[in-house]
């Protein structure tokens, strides 16, 4: 895995972190220009993900004879042990702890489409979110992989077609034809298809290395989601989050053999699915006991960063080990030339 990806899903991550913080802590108000950038802009991390994501699939299984039904079993036993633990976590905290998650509410049935990837309107009324909210990217990422497995079928040069087309049937025909979720209808599942594309002209050699290139590259990227909308997201967000991804890789030679963006890189995922946890139960103490919010954001921060890491070595990697021993039966082999890293999500 290139470490300049592993970068910049870190910063992406950590994005989406800052995202959060302006709305748990202060409503989504800001009076500092920093403030409103992660207000404004912090979702696009989203974005830099939806892209990655389409090109480490797409990466990661070149160079295997993996027929559709293992990719799909080993997305699962990637994906599923981490979420179903933070998802079930949310839900204990809701009835448990309900001051500190004022807004959340639970039902038994809505937890269970959660686990299992099913859009449906949450029942605290503000939309279509899964119990652990951070969720919803993770609905359009299976419907991703469940299209990319069907691709499998096809030779490579054909694969980003074929995901197109079956995405654009299933997000505009599907939908209009209310066969599934009207949440299906977005324009950011277009970002996996530029992950996609991205992944092609790499295997071809076209992305060569660079400095100034790359950094203009970099620089108009931030300045085109900084003053554009979000909406077409696919454009305004999408386009330059696939720029940023070909210009990092670009720069990769200045990221290789850094160990510790490739473990910011790791852990990325989990802090993801952790982070609004801990900001919840940060937000509630800095509100009751009238602590300072950016002491609290510092120590929330040590404890994300902490916390991700664990989860990343012994929730993450140890339950994708030992499950994938476990169906690959005794075929040790399989484990070792398999790299955990290929099947990141995020």
């Amino acid at each position: 895995m290139l470490i300049s990806v592993q970068a910049l899903r870190a910063l992406a991550a950590w994005t989406v972190v800052g995202h959060h913080f302006m709305q748990i802590f202060f409503g989504f108000k800001a009076d500092t220009a920093l403030g409103r950038l992660f207000v404004e802009k912090g979702a696009a991390g989203v974005d830099v993900f939806f892209v990655i994501s389409g090109l480490v699939i797409f990466l990661s299984t070149q160079d295997k004879d993996l027929p559709p039904w293992r990719f799909l079993l080993y997305r699962l036993l990637r994906i599923v042990p981490a979420y179903w633990f933070y998802t079930l976590l949310m839900a204990l905290l809701v009835v448990v702890a309900r001051p500190m998650l004022p807004d959340q509410s639970v039902d038994a049935a809505h937890v269970l489409m959660s686990l299992f990837f099913i859009p449906s309107e949450n029942p605290g009324g503000y939309g279509v979110y899964p119990t652990l909210n951070v969720g919803w990217t993770l609905n359009y990422e299976m419907l991703f992989y469940l299209l990319f497995a069907w691709a499998l079928l096809f030779r490579r040069q054909w694969r980003l077609l074929v995901v197109a087309a079956l995405l654009f049937a299933v997000c505009e025909a599907w939908t209009s034809f209310g066969w599934i979720s009207e949440f299906y209808r977005s324009d950011i599942v277009v970002e996996f298809l530029m992950g996609i594309g991205i992944g092609m002209l790499y295997r071809k050699g076209w992305i060569r290395p660079g400095v100034w290139l790359p950094l203009l590259g970099v620089a108009a990227a931030l300045l085109a989601i900084y003053h554009w909308p979000a909406s077409p997201r696919a454009l305004t967000w999408g386009l330059p989050s696939a720029v940023l991804v070909v210009a990092c890789m670009a720069l990769e030679r200045f990221f290789a053999d850094n160990r510790l963006l490739k473990v910011l890189g790791d852990c990325s995922y989990s802090v993801y699915l952790l982070h609004v946890l801990v900001l919840s139960a940060g937000g509630y103490a800095a509100q009751r006991y009238g602590l300072n919010p950016y002491a609290v954001l510092a120590v929330c921060v040590v404890i994300i960063g902490l916390g991700a890491l664990g989860s990343y070595r012994w929730l993450e990697k140890g339950s994708y080990r030992l499950l994938k021993g476990w169906f690959d039966g005794d075929q040790r082999s399989n484990l070792s030339r398999q790299k955990y890293s290929d099947f990141v999500p995020l």
